[in-house]
């Protein structure tokens, strides 16, 4: 950050649905009154790791900035808006329901934060372009009913809500006509969309609505809970070609003893089940994963279940982190695994994923792909979510190539 910059800013923390508020937060900021010289800080609440980091957001953003005006909003801000309130640093606090409307930000009030347990409704104002990217975000559902024992995001997010399926296919449309050929469907848990509408839509069916109306080149889901995925979400994911060949599943372990008291409603025999039946169907298919390492209680004996888990789901996209306890959680009152053993379990997990991701490149070698290029001139990713380097291409082309070889964990293309 540069102290000479004084136009609006938004610094996101976090989660894929972050970024796709922040968007719309930056456009909220940059058309409303008073909109100069302003910096929010939009925070994370997962873990108290995570909210150390939002602070240190705060004090290097105030640093960088000492004459703007800012502003804390996001979930470490909803769960505990006096902390962040009593920070030299801070101007403002802003919940995440009044975050996405636009009077927040013309009031004046110094903290604007409800109870987010009262909040029964998604914002309508969605990101309508993310100019920088090619690939755009579509915020379908927010919070979570579902209380796994590790996890303070229900109280930053609130009750489970959906957003219409009209809205979000013009949500869609709209940014197919701006020029963005990929869409992620984001939420906090995603799979739980719709039984709080009329009719009670399932994802299946808003994932089918949004491929018969709208243009959309590709289409790709984020995190996804197993448990929920029904028969026809599976049949989209398997058989739609404009369905992106990657799953990404919340399976946080793989030993039955630790999803228990995680509270989680899978088993590890449900897990691996699920991966070998989307494979069966569809081969090409990538799996990614998020995975804890050193939950409370955790033995060595149940660390390398998860440990095998990685080759058992063929996890090639992993998202690993150590067990960091969130105060006010019910896994923060169990017995602790020590955090430099947490920390040697979770390097172990990325090592077990780095070596069959290297397996999994080396198979893509002789394909060819289809490449939405991402960055300028020469990077991007295929369907199944592998980064690809290629000739220079236009942001936001789809490109055909052929993997030539893999460099540095990334594959290289030449143009089909």
């Amino acid at each position: 950050m540069s102290s000479s910059c004084s136009g609006p800013e938004v610094i996101s923390l976090g989660c894929r649905l972050n970024l796709t508020e922040s968007e719309t937060i930056r456009a909220l900021i940059s058309s409303g009154p008073g909109s100069g010289d302003v910096v929010v800080v939009n925070s994370c609440a997962v873990t108290n790791e995570a909210v150390r980091q939002t602070r240190k957001a705060i004090r290097q953003a105030r640093r960088a900035r000492p004459d703007a005006q800012l502003v804390v909003t996001g979930c470490a801000a909803q769960i505990d808006p006096n902390s962040f309130g009593d920070m030299p640093e801070v101007d403002r606090v802003i919940g995440n329901a009044e975050k996405l409307i636009p009077a927040s930000w013309a009031s004046g009030e110094v903290a604007l934060v409800q109870d987010i347990m009262a909040v029964r409704q998604t914002s309508p104002h969605l990101a309508a372009s993310f100019s920088a990217h090619a690939r755009a975000f579509v915020e379908v559902q927010n919070g979570c009913d579902h209380r796994c024992t590790f996890c303070a995001i229900p109280f930053g997010r609130g009750n489970s809500r959906s957003v219409p399926a009209g809205a979000v296919v013009e949500r869609v449309q709209a940014l197919v006509a701006a020029g963005h050929r990929e869409i992620v469907l984001t939420g906090v848990d995603l799979t739980s969309y719709g039984p709080d509408l009329p009719g009670a839509p399932t994802l299946g069916m808003l994932v089918e609505r949004i491929l018969a109306r709208t243009g959309v080149a590709r289409l790709r889901l984020s995190s996804l809970d197993g448990v929920e995925i029904d028969a026809r979400l599976f049949a989209l994911l398997t058989q739609e070609k404009r369905v992106m060949p990657h799953v990404h599943l919340s399976l946080q372990a793989g030993d039955d003893m630790v999803l228990k008291r995680m509270k989680r409603r899978h088993s590890r025999a449900q897990s691996v089940d699920l991966v070998m039946r989307l494979k069966a169907a569809r081969p090409e298919i990538a799996i990614g994963a998020d995975l804890i390492a050193g939950f409370p209680t955790e033995e060595e004996a149940m660390f390398a279940n998860t440990l095998a888990l990685i080759d058992d789901c063929d996890i090639v996209h992993p998202h690993i982190f150590p067990y960091s306890p969130r105060d006010g959680t019910p896994a923060a009152r169990m017995p602790q695994v020590a955090p430099g053993v947490a920390k040697a379990r979770a390097a172990a997990l990325r090592e077990r994923a780095a070596a069959r991701r290297a397996v999994w490149l080396d198979t893509l070698i002789g394909t060819r792909q289809s490449i939405l290029v991402e960055r300028p001139g020469d990077r991007g990713h295929a369907g199944n979510f592998a980064e690809v380097l290629l000739p220079p291409q236009e942001i936001g082309a789809i490109a055909n190539v052929k993997i030539e070889t893999v460099r540095n964990g990334k594959l290289i293309g030449a143009m089909a």
